[in-house]
């Protein structure tokens, strides 16, 4: 038994050490003293939690664990463990030789789980893409070790918690909450607008429906909200109602046969557009009335959209007035007593504007001179056109001017955006054919979909049970929403696993997932079921004739004991003992359409899905399996291909037949219509055949052991365990599999990638990533030379092939990458080459498309390394350039540290690459967004 890690708790009267042993159990440890002196240890079980890399006591009674696998939990310490039945055991005691003490596994009894952090490590195996027909790809990711393990699938968007759904007595187009007081923390009234009608509801234990409210019920309402200190005012077609706290009602009506359009109202303005494009503005005055400015202004075209900014702390009014205009332009028009509905500046959209909406992001808490806190922040005015782009752009707060606008395309829908309020600060909801929320968070500006269905309408909304919550419409349905985890790129669902994952494939057909599940030193169910039985009957027998009973007892209690493998661990059976089966799962649903157990000590290493041209439609599933493998020194007792159809469309799997081959087959790959498979360190082509498989061809020229097989065209790409990759072409006239092509560096290679015909990305053990690809004059037209004459001078290079790979790019990422792929991460998005790492990491490669964007993130990324050196005092360049020289990347997250940089020193940095800072971080945010998020 090894200790792994420990945890001390120290206060003035005690202290005492909880130690954690590679099963997962913790003990507390206490010492008794005389004087200066240890006398005696105590040690008692404690609780039995996942195995941690590092545990941590808070002094406010938390435990945290960072987990050596899988998620990281927060404990909280409920009792101390000092007054239970536990045995407590002491180095006192007198221990005979060959004995030991014992103690039993329970549930947690000290400890209560309150938290956990999602962590990913370690990634096995990651594939992207859409199988839930979402527009954007989901990342199926296969995590975890041992029965820990988890398949999950990661969606980029913020999770939302659901607080309550009702249906309402028809299909509404607007809704609002709206505050009694000032002062009121939460809402009181949620107001709902319909074609015809408008609802009140009030906010209390239940939400429900109240008449005495003062709002005009009979019309659909336009907007409302909280004027002054106590007073509600609503904007309807017909005109403006202001009702006071004590419930009396003024009302502005319309003139003539003019509706009012469109509205923007805030605490203490409001402005409303008339048909035709007339402006009227009303301020409210100290003694609480609405008074309209003597003047009107005629737009120069019909008003689509306006905006009001919230009133800042301590000022009288929000002094710029957005308005958006059917001829695709967005004013700013002063509401400043001096230049009253003046206009300051105008911007040209590229479509028609849907909706505007001022906020004040960003901030930095400050205190003014009477010691109020408050937040100054940037305005910016937020843009959704029709065509479903959003616009971010900054208002300058003095001159009203736009500047540094940002565009992102959200949508297949116009754009709607609501002010919402998230960790305290304004944020913008914006609603498209999926919904997003721009909000700024440690500060960075963060643009998140959410993951949820398609809403309508959304006002923000706060009560003591979700103090920053929203409210929002969808088709006849009210729904109460949190958002809990702010900052987060992705959400994930889990689905737990039995085994560590291997790999998977993806039937293409039924998108279901066909997973390989292997671990060494692991038991099956059956042989566990069989062990435990031994057992039992074990200790009957070695009892004496008068505790027969006693023991009989024991052993049944034994017998039934279920502990969860996912907390206390699963039995260790030693070394050279495989545990391994064959799942097949529902991505969407997560649930296991069917599963084959392998016997104790068969390992399943490779999986492929496959058809063959002369059985018709069938699926076939072949799996590649070890049996009896020691790790070290390697040895194997031989191997199988295990096939399978897929059956019940392609819902279970039916057992065909199972070939032997002479070692572990670690790779396989479908190639036209038959497959390759890497046995040991010998290629070979196999074809179905009625008993087993039927060897075809095979290569024996692959230095170490095949670990991967890629095909494009006639070419075979293999990868070998320490010899980077070979370029294979199979000759279908002589039935000759022949290498024309190798790279010039040796590279244990974890997983590759095909990027184009003559294009290989690799990654390898020690965390590079490297591109090769084949210079243009390379032929694939090679002779097998039987003589032996052309081979004495056609030696090659380096005693391998005659042709060499050139290197393109080696970048050093500092984590064993398991997976790669070529793939586009946004609907409309250029591809990229996304990795998943070992330690739990998803990044990407992405190509410059124009030597100018290079140039600007060489000469970005040189003065980074100067001004902005990593905290630990590595040099930068030689971390990247670890094993080979870093050549044609650009380390982008070195660069994205410039948004986190003092001020003065983006400004230094900016101007040497004669930029302004905004100019920097809008390049680095668009290319971000051109491939990702």
């Amino acid at each position: 038994m090894i200790f792994v890690c420990s945890a001390t708790h120290k206060t003035k009267s005690m202290f005492f050490f909880l130690a954690q042993t590679e099963q997962g159990d913790i003990f507390k440890v206490t010492l008794e003293t005389d004087e200066e002196m240890v006398t005696e240890i105590r040690l008692k079980y404690f609780d039995t939690i996942p195995v941690a890399t590092a545990m941590c006591v808070l002094k406010t009674g938390f435990l945290f664990v960072a987990s050596e696998f899988g998620n990281h939990y927060l404990y909280q310490i409920a009792h101390l463990g000092d007054d239970d039945e536990e045995p407590e055991f002491s180095s006192a005691m007198p221990l005979e030789e060959g004995d030991t003490f014992f103690f039993q596994p329970r549930p947690l009894k000290n400890l209560v789980l309150v938290d956990e952090q999602e962590n990913l490590s370690p990634i096995m195996s990651c594939q992207i893409a859409d199988l839930a027909n979402e527009d954007t790809p989901q990342l199926y990711v296969a995590c975890g070790r041992g029965p820990k393990s988890t398949l999950r699938v990661l969606r980029h968007g913020l999770e939302v918690s659901e607080m309550a759904v009702s249906e309402l007595p028809g299909n509404p187009n607007a809704v609002w909450t709206v505050r009694r007081h000032v002062e009121d923390e939460f809402d009181a009234y949620i107001i709902v607008s319909f074609v015809n009608a408008t609802l009140v509801l009030s906010i209390g234990e239940t939400v429900e429906e109240v008449t005495d409210s003062g709002f005009l019920g009979t019309t659909p309402t336009l907007s409302c909200s909280l004027l002054g200190e106590d007073a509600l005012v609503q904007v309807y077609p017909d005109g403006i109602r202001h009702i006071r706290a004590d419930k009396r009602v003024n009302e502005w009506k319309t003139p003539g046969k003019k509706t009012i359009v469109r509205c923007a109202v805030n605490q203490r303005q409001v402005v409303i557009a008339l048909t035709g494009g007339e402006l009227v503005y009303f301020e409210m005055d100290p003694s609480g009335q609405l008074n309209e400015y003597t003047e009107r202004k005629e737009m120069s075209a019909d008003v689509v959209c306006m905006s009001l900014a919230n009133v800042p702390p301590g000022e009288q009014r929000s002094r710029f007035l957005a308005v958006g205009l059917v001829d695709n332009t967005v004013r700013i028009i002063s509401l400043d007593p001096s230049d009253c509905l003046q206009p300051l500046s105008m911007q040209a959209l590229p479509a028609q504007p849907e909706s505007l909406c001022i906020v004040e992001m960003g901030g930095v808490e400050k205190q003014d001179e009477i010691g109020e806190k408050g937040t100054i922040g940037f305005l910016y005015l937020n843009i959704g056109l029709q065509n479903g782009v959003l616009l971010r752009t900054v208002l300058d707060p003095v001159t009203g001017d736009l500047s540094d606008t940002r565009t992102r395309y959200l949508g297949s829908r116009p754009v709607k955006l609501f002010r919402v309020r998230m960790q305290g600060q304004e944020a913008v909801l914006a609603m498209s054919s999926r919904s997003w929320l721009s909000y700024s968070y440690q500060s960075r500006f963060h643009l998140t979909p959410l993951s949820y269905e398609t809403l309508e309408y959304a006002s923000g909304f706060a009560s003591e049970q979700c103090p920053e919550g929203i409210v929002a419409i969808s088709t006849n349905t009210l729904r109460i929403l949190a958002l809990e985890k702010l900052g987060a790129v992705f959400n994930q669902v889990a689905f737990p696993l039995q085994y560590t994952p291997r790999k998977f494939v993806i039937h293409p057909e039924t998108n279901n997932l066909v997973l390989i599940e292997t671990d060494h030193n692991a038991y099956t169910e059956t042989t566990k079921a069989q062990r435990k039985q031994q057992m039992a009957e074990e200790m009957v027998e070695a009892a004496g004739e008068d505790e027969r009973e006693l023991a009989a007892e024991m052993a049944a209690a034994f017998l039934n004991e279920n502990l969860p493998e996912a907390i206390f661990g699963a039995p260790k059976a030693g070394a050279g003992q495989w545990a391994s089966l064959v799942r097949l799962v529902n991505p969407i649903q997560g649930s296991t359409l069917d599963q084959v157990q392998l016997e104790q000590n068969e390992a399943a290493f490779s999986v492929a899905v496959c058809r063959f041209p002369n059985t018709g439609d069938d699926w076939y599933i072949l799996v590649g399996v070890a049996r009896d493998m020691i790790l070290n020194p390697r040895s194997v007792g031989g191997g199988f291909i295990y096939t399978y159809r897929l059956t019940a469309g392609g819902e279970k799997l039916e057992f065909v037949h199972k070939t032997p081959v002479e070692d572990v087959p670690l790779a396989i790959a479908p190639f036209q219509g038959r497959i390759l498979v890497g046995v040991g360190k010998l290629l070979r082509i196999y074809d179905l055949g009625k008993k087993k498989l039927l060897r075809k061809c095979e290569n024996k020229h692959v230095p170490n052991i095949v670990t991967g097989i890629y095909t494009i065209g006639q070419r075979v790409i293999v990868s070998d365990v320490q010899e980077s990759l070979f370029w294979v072409r199979y000759r279908r006239n002589e039935n000759q599999l022949i290498i024309f092509a190798d790279d010039t560096y040796p590279r244990w290679v974890t997983t590759a990638c095909l990027l184009d015909y003559d294009t290989m990305a690799s990654a390898d053990k020690f965390g590079n990533i490297s591109i090769v690809r084949l210079p243009p004059n390379t032929s694939d037209e090679v002779d097998e030379d039987p003589t032996g004459n052309k081979a004495l001078w056609d030696r090659g290079l380096l005693n391998g092939a005659s042709q060499k790979a050139e290197v393109i790019m080696n970048y050093h990422i500092g984590e064993t990458v398991l997976s790669l792929q070529k793939t586009t991460l946004i609907p409309g998005g250029s591809e990229s080459l996304v990795y998943t790492t070992l330690s739990g990491g998803i990044g990407i490669l992405v190509p410059f498309t124009s030597h100018e964007d290079h140039d600007f993130f060489q000469h970005l990324e040189m003065h980074m390394r100067s001004e902005f050196p990593p905290l630990c005092g590595r040099d930068h360049l030689s971390f990247r350039s670890y094993y080979f020289p870093v050549k044609n990347v650009i380390d982008g997250d070195l660069c994205e540290q410039f948004n986190s940089m003092d001020p003065h020193k983006q400004k230094s940095v900016a101007e040497e690459l004669d930029r302004t800072p905004p100019e920097v971080s809008k390049k680095l945010e668009d290319i971000r967004t051109r491939y990702a998020f």
